[in-house]
């Protein structure tokens, strides 16, 4: 059984590719829709990146997606609303959030900065050509860690190694050299193959998803962060 865990990166797209829950190979690619492609039969994809928008408001996934982390609910951000990524600048962005959530709320730099690859991956999922799912690999790290969210930044050489070692207490050991997708920062990968776990955890109906039920989306398709 394939399953396929996917981040985003300046260089693109970073993959993580598991079979029957070991690692299968990892690769780079410019688009998703290029990562989706190059894995054929893969019974979930998880993306790390929000799938699904809703018309007014926030999203409900990554509220109690917040609660669950407690402490390092930062590590996430509010998804804003359709509209607010349709926009034709930071500005404007920020003027549409404040008036279409409640309790108003503008829309970061950083967030924005995600447009891009955002709309690329919800144009994808709406078209259901590719069993994608979204994940948030702090949830995935905080199953792999009993419940707990890792303490340490996934930036810092501890919180690294300390999710590198969940991994492949996992069973997905990661190798020194990755060829292409071992240029990518070790954060990105190492979120990857986050996703790659909690794919391979979708694919054998053993996951769990915030909300349960989804929630609707603005397209007619479902919100839900999968872990």
């Amino acid at each position: 059984m394939r399953a396929v865990g996917v981040d985003a990166c300046r260089a693109g797209w970073v993959a993580v590719v598991l079979d029957d829950g070991q690692l299968a190979d990892a690769r780079l690619a410019g688009t998703l829709d290029e990562i989706a492609g190059s894995c054929p039969g893969a019974a979930a994809i998880g993306v790390d990146m929000p799938l699904g928008l809703v018309e007014r408001g926030w999203r409900e996934a990554d509220r109690l997606a917040a609660a669950r982390l407690g402490a390092h609910r930062s590590r996430l951000f509010m998804v804003p609303p359709r509209a607010v990524w349709e926009a034709g600048s930071h500005e404007e962005a920020v003027r549409r959030c404040r008036q279409l959530t409640d309790p108003p709320a503008g829309c970061s730099r950083q967030a924005w900065g995600l447009r891009e690859k955002l709309l690329q991956a919800n144009e994808l999922y709406a078209r259901r050509r590719h069993p994608l799912f979204e994940v948030h690999p702090e949830l995935s790290f905080a199953e792999l860690n009993g419940g707990t969210p890792v303490a340490a930044g996934k930036k810092t050489w501890n919180g690294q190694m300390t999710r590198r070692a969940l991994l492949a207490r996992a069973g997905i050991v990661l190798p020194g050299d990755l060829a292409a997708a071992g240029s990518v920062p070790p954060d990105d990968v190492l979120d990857a193959a986050a996703a790659a776990w909690s794919a391979a955890r979708i694919a054998g109906g053993r996951a769990s998803c915030l909300p349960q039920p989804p929630q609707p989306a603005a397209d007619g398709g479902a919100i839900a962060i999968w872990f």
